[in-house]
């Protein structure tokens, strides 16, 4: 977006009202590579500042531009999630599955543990070895 848009009034001047929701500006690639140009070539004092002025930029905007270009990164970036390779899903949903299963043997070893007291408090297991064995 080179410029941001304004609603025209029927006289075709840009119109004073403001929307009632607020929209952050975004600035292509292009736009941000020609106004880092522009802002390289101000030599004189006051130049710079105009420049900010007339395309309503911050000196902060300027500078974040800046430093990204120096580190290669003015192309953009892809908003949003990163992508997470199919391994790392496959290891979370093993991960998950074995704490799962962990929970389910925890509780089965107590279940027996359980059987085994109520046994002995009862006299049961002399009597399900009938042999003695």
């Amino acid at each position: 977006m080179s410029e941001p848009k304004l609603k025209e009034s029927e006289g075709g001047t840009p119109s004073p009202e403001v929307s009632a929701k607020p929209r952050r500006r975004r600035f292509d690639v292009a736009y941000r590579r020609r106004i880092l140009e522009e802002a390289d070539r101000c030599t004189e004092v006051g130049q710079l500042g105009a420049l900010l002025r007339r395309e309503g930029l911050y000196s902060s905007q300027l500078s974040a531009w800046r430093r990204l270009r120096a580190e290669g990164g003015l192309e953009g970036q892809r908003r949003g999630r990163k992508s997470r390779p199919p391994v790392s899903d496959e290891l979370a949903r093993l991960q998950a599955e074995n704490q799962r299963l962990a929970a389910r043997l925890r509780q089965a070893e107590a279940i027996i543990e359980v059987q085994k007291k109520i046994s002995e408090v009862l006299g049961l297991s002399a009597m399900s070895n009938p042999d003695g064995n």
